[in-house]
């Protein structure tokens, strides 16, 4: 498998993409971290001013340790910001901020996909921390039914991220439309925030697409699609 050019071409497509994808976002998110908001309005002040004019209600705003760890959980229905998004004053801390607060909107209005993706998260977890070792295994010892229980568990981990890319993408799109409808930014600020929110949604394309060729290429190594590699 390590030797295999088709692997290696897999594993180095993923890597460009999700390092290209990375590099690309810190270099957005670092440029428009420099230009405050007109109004001096923090993270948590733009998420706060969105949850009220979208009718949102019963939403906490919480600070949270970490770079970028910003997310919302819809279990406790809490938006939690790192430091510099929800201290911050700029415009990369208003777009991400109101991207988790996309995330909040799409769960008071039933977002079937956000439902999909919060139930396979335990699939997905046993999938990413298991299914590739079991495929791994199952291919070097030559257990073929082994390795097919390694690709349907990995397959879960996939799902999850192929559904998670709409739904990011949907917050995106939430996020630059509220911003707009409710004057909350204007003119740079929004060019700003449409530069941050597009560079962090090719993170979850580069992730989507590299889960998707891993699975690719273990269906075709052991004959479940294409006819069977040696």
């Amino acid at each position: 498998m390590y030797f295999d050019p088709l692997y290696i071409a897999v594993m180095a497509i993923g890597a460009i993409l999700s390092f290209g994808a990375a590099a690309w976002t810190k270099a957005a998110v670092r440029r428009w971290s420099q230009v405050p908001t007109a109004r001096g309005w923090t993270g948590a002040d733009v998420a706060a001013a969105i949850l009220a004019a979208e009718g949102v209600e019963g939403v906490r705003i919480e600070p949270v340790r970490g770079f970028l760890s910003d997310h919302y959980d819809p279990r406790h229905r809490v938006l939690r910001l790192s430091p510099d998004i929800y201290g911050g004053r700029s415009v990369a801390a208003a777009g991400i901020a109101a991207h988790e607060v996309g995330h909040a909107i799409q769960h008071a209005r039933g977002n079937q996909l956000m439902r999909v993706r919060q139930a396979l998260v335990p699939v997905a977890n046993i999938g990413t921390n298991l299914g590739i070792w079991v495929m791994v295994i199952g291919a070097a010892i030559g257990l073929t039914g082994l390795a097919k229980l390694g690709v349907l568990l990995f397959g879960g981990f996939v799902a999850f991220t192929v559904v998670t890319l709409p739904i990011e993408l949907d917050a995106s799109a939430k996020a630059r439309r509220t911003l707009e409808k409710h004057g909350l930014l204007r003119g740079e600020e929004l060019r700003g925030v449409t530069k941050v929110l597009t560079a962090a949604a090719m993170t979850y394309l580069a992730a989507a697409v590299s889960a998707v060729l891993q699975l690719l290429y273990w269906m075709m190594r052991l004959g479940l699609l294409g006819g069977r590699r040696d």
